[in-house]
Protein backbone atom coordinates (compact mmCIF):
# COMPACT_ATOMS: atom_id res chain seq x y z
CA UNK A 1 0.00 0.00 0.00
CA UNK A 2 1.48 3.20 -1.18
CA UNK A 3 1.87 5.89 1.64
CA UNK A 4 0.71 9.50 0.95
CA UNK A 5 -0.48 10.58 -2.10
CA UNK A 6 -1.06 14.47 -3.03
CA UNK A 7 -2.22 16.08 0.29
CA UNK A 8 0.83 14.83 2.24
CA UNK A 9 3.06 16.03 -0.36
CA UNK A 10 1.17 19.25 0.13
CA UNK A 11 1.35 19.25 3.98
CA UNK A 12 5.19 18.44 3.91
CA UNK A 13 5.63 21.37 1.13
CA UNK A 14 3.64 23.52 3.66
CA UNK A 15 5.44 22.34 6.29
CA UNK A 16 8.48 23.22 4.65
CA UNK A 17 7.80 26.57 3.70
CA UNK A 18 6.20 27.42 7.24
CA UNK A 19 9.54 26.39 8.53
CA UNK A 20 11.50 28.20 6.42
CA UNK A 21 9.70 31.65 6.77
CA UNK A 22 10.04 30.79 10.73
CA UNK A 23 13.79 30.74 10.58
CA UNK A 24 13.97 33.61 8.52
CA UNK A 25 12.08 35.74 11.23
CA UNK A 26 14.01 34.11 13.70
CA UNK A 27 17.44 34.97 12.21
CA UNK A 28 16.17 38.95 11.70
CA UNK A 29 14.85 39.40 15.23
CA UNK A 30 18.58 37.78 16.21
CA UNK A 31 19.71 40.88 14.04
CA UNK A 32 17.56 43.34 15.30
CA UNK A 33 19.10 42.42 18.69
CA UNK A 34 22.56 43.31 17.78
CA UNK A 35 21.23 46.75 15.75
CA UNK A 36 23.05 49.63 16.61
CA UNK A 37 21.05 53.11 15.47
CA UNK A 38 23.80 54.73 13.05
CA UNK A 39 25.02 58.02 13.98
CA UNK A 40 26.96 59.61 11.43
CA UNK A 41 26.78 63.38 9.90
CA UNK A 42 25.30 61.88 6.93
CA UNK A 43 22.01 60.09 8.62
CA UNK A 44 19.03 61.88 8.54
CA UNK A 45 16.14 61.90 11.41
CA UNK A 46 15.46 58.85 12.06
CA UNK A 47 12.19 58.28 11.96
CA UNK A 48 11.42 54.59 12.32
CA UNK A 49 14.49 53.25 13.80
CA UNK A 50 12.93 48.99 12.88
CA UNK A 51 13.59 50.16 9.35
CA UNK A 52 17.08 51.36 8.92
CA UNK A 53 19.53 48.84 7.34
CA UNK A 54 23.19 49.76 7.79
CA UNK A 55 25.17 48.43 5.03
CA UNK A 56 28.78 48.90 3.98
CA UNK A 57 29.30 52.11 2.75
CA UNK A 58 25.34 53.17 3.01
CA UNK A 59 22.76 53.68 5.84
CA UNK A 60 18.84 53.38 4.36
CA UNK A 61 15.80 54.10 6.06
CA UNK A 62 13.03 51.59 3.98
CA UNK A 63 9.08 52.80 3.79
CA UNK A 64 7.01 49.29 3.54
CA UNK A 65 4.18 52.10 2.12
CA UNK A 66 5.80 52.75 -1.15
CA UNK A 67 8.04 49.84 -0.92
CA UNK A 68 11.76 51.49 -1.22
CA UNK A 69 13.96 53.70 0.80
CA UNK A 70 13.01 57.46 2.10
CA UNK A 71 16.62 57.93 2.05
CA UNK A 72 19.88 56.50 1.48
CA UNK A 73 22.47 58.09 3.23
CA UNK A 74 26.86 57.70 3.18
CA UNK A 75 29.92 59.43 3.18
CA UNK A 76 32.18 59.17 -0.21
CA UNK A 77 35.65 60.43 0.34
CA UNK A 78 38.23 61.00 -2.55
CA UNK A 79 39.19 57.95 -2.63
CA UNK A 80 36.47 56.03 -2.36
CA UNK A 81 35.13 58.01 -5.55
CA UNK A 82 37.85 56.39 -7.35
CA UNK A 83 37.53 53.10 -7.01
CA UNK A 84 37.84 50.56 -9.89
CA UNK A 85 36.12 47.40 -8.67
CA UNK A 86 33.65 46.40 -12.06
CA UNK A 87 29.89 46.67 -11.51
CA UNK A 88 28.05 43.43 -11.38
CA UNK A 89 24.38 43.31 -11.71
CA UNK A 90 23.44 41.14 -8.95
CA UNK A 91 20.02 42.63 -8.14
CA UNK A 92 18.50 41.00 -5.61
CA UNK A 93 15.94 41.33 -2.41
CA UNK A 94 17.61 42.71 0.75
CA UNK A 95 17.55 39.80 3.48
CA UNK A 96 18.00 42.90 6.17
CA UNK A 97 14.90 44.54 5.46
CA UNK A 98 12.81 43.10 8.20
CA UNK A 99 9.07 43.99 6.21
CA UNK A 100 11.00 42.30 2.97
CA UNK A 101 11.92 44.61 0.42
CA UNK A 102 10.47 44.67 -3.44
CA UNK A 103 11.80 42.11 -5.90
CA UNK A 104 13.38 41.81 -9.44
CA UNK A 105 9.77 40.31 -10.47
CA UNK A 106 8.30 43.61 -9.37
CA UNK A 107 10.01 45.70 -12.02
CA UNK A 108 9.60 42.75 -15.05
CA UNK A 109 8.19 44.48 -18.09
CA UNK A 110 6.92 47.25 -16.02
CA UNK A 111 8.74 50.15 -18.50
CA UNK A 112 11.00 51.24 -15.69
CA UNK A 113 14.83 51.12 -14.13
CA UNK A 114 15.75 49.62 -11.50
CA UNK A 115 17.19 53.21 -10.94
CA UNK A 116 20.21 53.37 -8.12
CA UNK A 117 19.89 55.58 -4.67
CA UNK A 118 23.45 55.13 -4.00
CA UNK A 119 24.90 54.71 -7.40
CA UNK A 120 27.31 51.15 -8.22
CA UNK A 121 29.52 53.75 -9.41
CA UNK A 122 30.05 55.23 -6.12
CA UNK A 123 30.56 51.31 -4.66
CA UNK A 124 33.77 50.78 -6.59
CA UNK A 125 36.03 51.08 -3.75
CA UNK A 126 35.19 47.66 -2.69
CA UNK A 127 33.65 44.26 -4.22
CA UNK A 128 31.57 44.05 -1.19
CA UNK A 129 29.75 47.53 -1.29
CA UNK A 130 29.94 46.90 -4.95
CA UNK A 131 27.74 43.85 -4.60
CA UNK A 132 25.55 45.15 -1.75
CA UNK A 133 24.47 48.00 -3.89
CA UNK A 134 22.40 46.08 -5.49
CA UNK A 135 19.81 45.20 -3.06
CA UNK A 136 16.76 45.89 -4.17
CA UNK A 137 16.22 48.44 -1.09
CA UNK A 138 18.37 50.97 -2.64
CA UNK A 139 16.31 50.50 -6.49
CA UNK A 140 13.32 52.92 -7.08
CA UNK A 141 11.53 52.61 -10.48
CA UNK A 142 13.14 55.37 -12.57
CA UNK A 143 12.00 55.71 -16.12
CA UNK A 144 14.83 55.46 -18.52
CA UNK A 145 15.55 58.64 -19.65
CA UNK A 146 15.78 60.11 -16.18
CA UNK A 147 17.94 56.91 -15.09
CA UNK A 148 20.09 57.48 -18.07
CA UNK A 149 20.63 60.69 -18.97
CA UNK A 150 20.41 63.72 -15.53
CA UNK A 151 20.58 61.30 -12.95
CA UNK A 152 23.48 59.73 -14.35
CA UNK A 153 24.85 63.09 -15.48
CA UNK A 154 24.35 64.57 -11.31
CA UNK A 155 25.88 61.08 -9.60
CA UNK A 156 29.04 61.48 -11.91
CA UNK A 157 29.27 64.90 -10.73
CA UNK A 158 29.14 64.02 -6.93
CA UNK A 159 32.26 62.12 -7.25
CA UNK A 160 33.90 64.44 -9.19
CA UNK A 161 33.35 66.88 -6.38
CA UNK A 162 34.13 64.08 -3.58
CA UNK A 163 37.21 64.03 -5.32
CA UNK A 164 37.84 68.00 -5.51
CA UNK A 165 36.66 68.57 -1.76
CA UNK A 166 38.05 65.32 -0.59
CA UNK A 167 34.70 64.00 0.94
CA UNK A 168 31.00 64.65 1.08
CA UNK A 169 28.28 63.77 2.84
CA UNK A 170 25.22 62.45 0.59
CA UNK A 171 21.58 61.89 1.19
CA UNK A 172 19.53 60.94 -1.41
CA UNK A 173 15.70 59.29 -2.14
CA UNK A 174 12.71 59.20 -4.04
CA UNK A 175 9.83 62.37 -2.91
CA UNK A 176 7.31 60.21 -1.38
CA UNK A 177 5.11 63.20 -0.18
CA UNK A 178 1.60 61.93 -1.29
CA UNK A 179 -0.66 58.91 -0.27
CA UNK A 180 -1.25 57.06 -3.37
CA UNK A 181 1.11 57.07 -6.25
CA UNK A 182 1.33 54.66 -9.47
CA UNK A 183 2.69 51.25 -9.07
CA UNK A 184 4.39 48.49 -10.19
CA UNK A 185 4.63 44.67 -9.47
CA UNK A 186 2.64 42.70 -7.33
CA UNK A 187 4.15 44.12 -4.12
CA UNK A 188 2.82 47.90 -5.54
CA UNK A 189 6.26 49.62 -5.77
CA UNK A 190 5.70 53.54 -5.78
CA UNK A 191 6.59 55.24 -9.00
CA UNK A 192 7.61 59.06 -7.24
CA UNK A 193 7.07 62.26 -9.35
CA UNK A 194 10.63 63.36 -8.14
CA UNK A 195 14.04 62.58 -6.63
CA UNK A 196 16.11 64.47 -3.88
CA UNK A 197 19.96 64.96 -3.78
CA UNK A 198 21.10 66.86 -0.97
CA UNK A 199 25.09 67.16 -0.36
CA UNK A 200 27.56 68.19 2.35
CA UNK A 201 30.98 69.17 2.63
CA UNK A 202 32.07 69.90 6.19
CA UNK A 203 35.77 70.59 5.72
CA UNK A 204 37.68 74.10 5.49
CA UNK A 205 38.19 76.61 4.37
CA UNK A 206 34.21 76.70 3.41
CA UNK A 207 31.69 74.63 4.72
CA UNK A 208 28.42 74.26 1.95
CA UNK A 209 25.66 72.37 1.07
CA UNK A 210 23.87 71.74 -1.90
CA UNK A 211 20.38 70.12 -3.08
CA UNK A 212 18.54 69.00 -5.93
CA UNK A 213 14.98 68.13 -6.73
CA UNK A 214 14.79 66.31 -10.45
CA UNK A 215 11.57 64.99 -12.08
CA UNK A 216 11.06 61.53 -12.91
CA UNK A 217 11.51 62.01 -16.59
CA UNK A 218 14.11 62.53 -19.19
CA UNK A 219 15.41 66.04 -18.54
CA UNK A 220 17.23 68.32 -21.17
CA UNK A 221 18.29 71.00 -18.81
CA UNK A 222 21.45 71.78 -17.19
CA UNK A 223 21.79 69.91 -13.72
CA UNK A 224 22.54 73.31 -12.17
CA UNK A 225 18.83 74.32 -13.20
CA UNK A 226 17.78 71.61 -11.02
CA UNK A 227 19.95 72.88 -7.65
CA UNK A 228 18.04 74.22 -4.38
CA UNK A 229 18.74 74.97 -0.82
CA UNK A 230 18.52 71.72 1.55
CA UNK A 231 15.90 73.45 3.50
CA UNK A 232 13.71 73.70 -0.02
CA UNK A 233 14.36 69.50 0.19
CA UNK A 234 13.27 69.25 3.75
CA UNK A 235 10.05 71.06 2.93
CA UNK A 236 9.09 69.18 0.35
CA UNK A 237 10.25 65.64 1.64
CA UNK A 238 9.56 66.25 5.43
CA UNK A 239 12.70 65.32 6.28
CA UNK A 240 15.18 66.20 8.37
CA UNK A 241 18.76 66.34 6.76
CA UNK A 242 22.20 66.65 8.92
CA UNK A 243 20.58 67.15 12.72
CA UNK A 244 23.87 66.10 13.77
CA UNK A 245 25.10 69.73 12.94
CA UNK A 246 25.38 72.28 15.19
CA UNK A 247 22.12 74.44 15.09
CA UNK A 248 23.54 77.67 13.74
CA UNK A 249 25.96 75.72 11.50
CA UNK A 250 22.55 73.89 10.11
CA UNK A 251 20.79 76.91 9.88
CA UNK A 252 23.60 78.50 7.88
CA UNK A 253 24.35 75.50 5.40
CA UNK A 254 20.74 74.82 4.77
CA UNK A 255 19.21 78.09 4.25
CA UNK A 256 21.52 79.04 1.32
CA UNK A 257 22.78 78.06 -1.89
CA UNK A 258 25.75 79.47 -3.60
CA UNK A 259 26.19 77.88 -7.11
CA UNK A 260 29.85 79.42 -7.60
CA UNK A 261 31.24 77.39 -4.68
CA UNK A 262 30.35 74.34 -6.65
CA UNK A 263 32.52 73.44 -10.09
CA UNK A 264 29.35 73.04 -12.50
CA UNK A 265 30.47 72.02 -16.05
CA UNK A 266 30.47 74.86 -18.74
CA UNK A 267 28.18 74.64 -21.13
Amino acid sequence: MKSGGPLATTVIVVYKNSMSHLIQSLLLIILSLFHQTPDGLEIPKITNPSAVVAHTNYTLQYDERYEQADWVAYELTKKEADGRVKRKDDFREDPFVMTGSADLSDYRRSGFDRGHLAPAGDMKFSAKAMDESFFMSNMSPQRPGFNRGIWKELETLVRRWAEENGSLYIVTGPVLNKKYYPTIGKDKVAVPEYYYKVLLDDTEPVLKGIGFLIPNKKCDDPVEDYAVTIDKVEKVTGLDFFPKLPDPEEEKIESRINLSLWDFPKE
